[in-house]
């Protein structure tokens, strides 16, 4: 019969393995995608289960939550300033507090 300390560690390693478990699997992509866009500009994706990150042809590489979007995926920084919408094989991105197209017309390879 297994000792109540012997008990206790054997719960507290099965949580830290299921802990570690989710983790790797909310780092694991669900897809990848690159988008041409208008003016030459470019979108690297990289999408996971909660969030996108995104690597852009001006040099910027960002990391994005998925927020609320009525259809397709939108993913935002925490003041809403920086937008990256996509839906099917299209994407743009909106920034600034006036919402002004930075990418667009952006269709996948």
């Amino acid at each position: 019969m297994m000792g109540l300390r012997a008990s206790a560690r054997l719960a507290v390693f099965a949580v830290v393995m299921l802990i570690a478990g989710l983790a790797a699997a909310a780092e694991t992509p669900v897809a990848r995608a690159t988008f041409n866009c208008k003016d030459g500009k470019s979108i690297d994706a990289t999408f996971y289960a909660d969030k996108v990150e995104l690597k852009l042809s001006d040099g910027r590489s960002l990391s994005l939550p998925q927020a609320m979007s009525a259809s397709g995926a939108r993913y935002a920084n925490m003041d809403g300033s920086f937008v990256f919408w996509n839906k099917g094989d299209t994407a743009f991105v909106t920034e600034g507090a006036g919402g002004k197209e930075t990418y667009s017309g952006c269709v996948t390879k």
